[in-house]
């Protein structure tokens, strides 16, 4: 898995005529030396950064130059001492600090580029970017180039899915044999977390987890409200799971007895239902992003005011390109792009009306095949809700 990430970046960086990729989000760093550390903390205080020749020479700043947390990993050359120029870690000396960063970035260039100065950043802070460009080094889009390198899976990379989807579920079982009526939102979260955790996970991106009339609108956060008797309660998973892949599925369901669920709880999980089933039906490789966004089941006109923010996205590390917009949202030229075999789409919807009081949130995990498409989430639809 490693190997091919890192055959695929080197590949698209060439593709550019790029000289390398500067990387510092912490997925992107992953995704290149399968590393993590402190990863959220990091998100928000970038400490990390990794460079990438295009000659596939990694070299990869880690907090205090230390290498244990990516010794293992033999396609990381060189680790060096924190990459760091951001206010909390700099004070009124972050300018020097990127300076002083930006003189490295320059000798790694000359070392391994020689006279190149062609480099693609992805994030970085302001005082970085005016350093490397007052370097004389000419700044590239890295963000599209890494979303681009990441939207195909290799095999193993589909394997580390499968596994974290497993995982992922089987933490939904337990979540569904343990709600009932009088406990809280956050009582029914904090076992996904729990249950993350325990099988090698890492973090949830979200707290998409809501009942009753809080699952309309979409998008209001799990919190100590005491779940009712027959009432929707549905949640986004949105985790980051074993291998660092994100498995990112929606369930609703029912809670109490099925005897007592509405005409209107079954209407709106029906639609939201074949929602998923027909859009997912159309996806196949060579198929462009423009026909996703007005194929499939059109979205019924009382439900549109609250769709969902997009029809399908790619997912890898996290939510990742592409983006499918519904027909409302489209805009031309921004994905000209078709889907490729080794892309991994969510198929979403969410149905409410405006005003309505309660919403259903479904959504699956889709791999794009050579020959069509396989849906890799295998948790149940709730039968007793579809008409």
């Amino acid at each position: 898995m490693r190997q091919f990430r890192v055959s695929r970046l080197i590949k698209q960086i060439n593709i550019r005529n790029l000289d390398g990729v500067l990387v510092f989000d912490p997925l992107n760093i992953r995704y290149i030396t399968d590393t993590t550390n402190m990863q959220l903390w990091n998100s928000h205080n970038p400490f990390r950064a990794c460079f990438v020749s295009a000659d596939g020479y990694i070299i990869l700043w880690d907090y205090k130059g230390l290498d244990l947390l990516s010794s293992f990993n033999l396609l990381v050359k060189e680790c060096r001492n924190s990459a760091s120029f951001f206010y909390f870690a700099n004070g009124d000396k972050t300018e020097m600090a990127a300076d002083n960063f930006s003189k490295e970035v320059v000798s790694v260039l000359q070392k391994h580029c020689g006279k190149g100065r062609r480099l693609a950043v992805d994030k970085i802070q302001i005082h970085g970017l005016r350093a490397l460009e007052n370097s004389g080094i000419i700044v590239f889009d890295g963000e599209e180039l890494m979303e681009k390198t990441r939207s195909i899976k290799g095999n193993e990379e589909i394997n580390a899915m499968r596994c974290a989807i497993h995982a992922c579920e089987s933490g939904i079982n337990i979540m569904r044999n343990a709600v009932k009526p009088g406990i809280t939102e956050n009582d029914i979260w904090s076992i996904l977390h729990s249950e993350n955790i325990k099988r090698g996970g890492e973090w949830i991106e979200t707290r998409l987890l809501a009942s009753g009339q809080r699952t309309n609108p979409w998008f209001q956060e799990c919190g100590p409200r005491i779940i009712q008797e027959n009432e929707i309660l549905a949640f986004d998973t949105d985790l980051i799971g074993c291998y660092g892949i994100c498995v990112d599925i929606s369930r609703s369901w029912f809670i109490g007895n099925e005897k007592n669920i509405t005409s209107t709880q079954k209407e709106l999980y029906t639609e939201a239902y074949y929602q998923i089933q027909e859009n997912t039906s159309i996806i196949e490789p060579g198929m462009k992003f423009k026909d996703l966004v007005f194929g499939g089941r059109p979205l019924p006109e009382k439900y549109n005011e609250l769709r969902y923010s997009c029809k399908m996205h790619g997912v890898g590390l996290c939510d990742e390109w592409p983006l499918i917009h519904y027909p409302s949202d489209y805009v031309e030229g921004a994905f000209n792009h078709e889907l490729e075999p080794g892309m991994v789409l969510c198929v979403e919807a969410y149905i409410g009306e405006e005003g309505g009081l309660e919403g259903i949130k479904l959504e699956d995990q889709v791999l794009v095949t050579e020959n069509g498409h396989e849906n890799l989430t295998k948790y149940k639809f709730e039968n007793s809700l579809i008409n």
